[in-house]
């Protein structure tokens, strides 16, 4: 059975940049993975060649995205990126949420972390 996690970031930006960084197969593209294509709500998410689908739970925009990966299809796992600002700065928080097996948490924590970083680059945040 997976296991829940979830991860908070913050940055230096605005709702908007992030929003389209975030709630679009072309914003996904530049952070997430190589190549993001969507048909009928089925994300089709590419990295070095492999593909992964996953469908559209959800999108609230400026809030948050919500996937369930199909291979998934059979369990209450999905992964979620949701955003707000943070009262006191102004900055906005990322919010991720994902499951992975027990003994695979901490190598998902560190991908995530990866890729974050790789928005933060983009940002200049």
């Amino acid at each position: 059975m997976k296991e829940k996690f979830e991860l908070e970031y913050l940055f230096k930006t605005t709702p908007g940049v992030l929003e389209n960084l975030i709630g679009t197969p072309s914003g996904l593209s530049e952070w997430f993975a190589d190549n993001v294509n969507v048909k009928n709500n089925i994300y089709c998410f590419e990295w070095n060649g492999a593909v992964e689908e996953a469908s559209l739970q959800f999108h609230k925009a400026h809030q948050r995205i919500r996937f369930k990966w199909l291979a998934d299809i059979d369990n209450e796992c999905y992964f979620e990126i949701a955003t707000k600002p943070d009262p006191m700065t102004g900055s906005m928080i990322i919010n991720i949420t994902d499951f992975a097996d027990p003994q695979d948490v901490y190598g998902a924590e560190l991908l995530w972390n990866k890729q974050i970083e790789k928005l933060r680059r983009i940002l200049g945040a």
